[in-house]
Order: structure tokens, then C-alpha cells, then sequence
């Protein structure tokens, strides 16, 4: 098991415009094609106008296989057209899990799929 990091810097002032833009157009075609978010995150103290996600695959094979249908969904070129220009930088970090760690994982990686994140009760 792994955990994809991603951290994306945005020009100043544009942190919101792509939260918004994000969940109303980016997120549905990740949550297609991505098995398990761990956590997505906005920055408040430290550096800012960062967010922060957290994605949990069974092994680097599943990460290359779910991203190529990822890139191939034309709802997530058309997303990246619209939030490339607003960010300024991107970092990706692959994570291991320390040993103590892995079974907890594999039930975040499990309860995960299922997440509802619409915002509706």
C-alpha cells in the first residue's frame, strides 16, 4: 500500500477560485477514477494558497493504471485547462506506510471508497 501526496502552490489570490472550480468540476471525475481520498486539505498558517491531498492505492500499479483513466477522462482535461492557470507549483511524494501503520491504511484505503463528499445530508 502507498499514499500519494500532492501539494499544489496557487498564484495569490486564487486558492478559492480553484477550491470552487475544484469541487464543482474536478472532483467528480477524480472520484471516478481514484480509489480512496485520505484527505484534502487548504493551508491556513505557514506557507498559504496551498492545498494539500492525500490519495491511498493498494500498490504503485493500481496509482499508474487510475491515473491513465484519470487523464483520459475528457471531464478532467477540461477541469486542467481551466486550473493550470491558476496555480504556480505542484509537488508529488510517494509515502510507505511504516510497518505499525499498514493495517490501519488498508481500512482508511477501504472506509475511503465509499466517502460521500456532495456536501448533502
Amino acid at each position: 500500500m502507498i499514499v500519494e501526496q500532492r501539494l499544489y502552490t496557487y498564484h495569490p489570490g486564487n486558492l478559492d477560485a480553484f477550491v470552487a472550480l475544484y469541487r464543482k468540476e474536478g472532483m467528480a471525475a477524480q472520484m471516478r477514477h481514484l480509489p480512496a481520498l485520505l484527505g484534502y486539505y487548504v493551508s491556513e498558517i505557514g506557507a498559504l494558497n496551498q492545498t494539500v491531498t492525500q490519495w491511498g492505492y493498494r500498490s504503485l500499479q493500481q496509482r499508474m493504471d487510475c491515473r491513465e483513466a484519470l487523464f483520459a477522462d475528457p471531464d478532467w482535461k477540461a477541469f486542467l485547462a481551466q486550473a493550470r492557470p491558476l496555480m504556480l507549483a505542484q509537488e508529488c511524494r510517494i509515502l510507505k506506510p511504516a510497518p505499525f501503520f499498514r493495517e490501519r491504511l488498508a481500512h482508511l484505503i477501504d472506509d475511503a471508497r465509499g466517502l460521500d463528499l456532495s456536501g448533502q445530508p
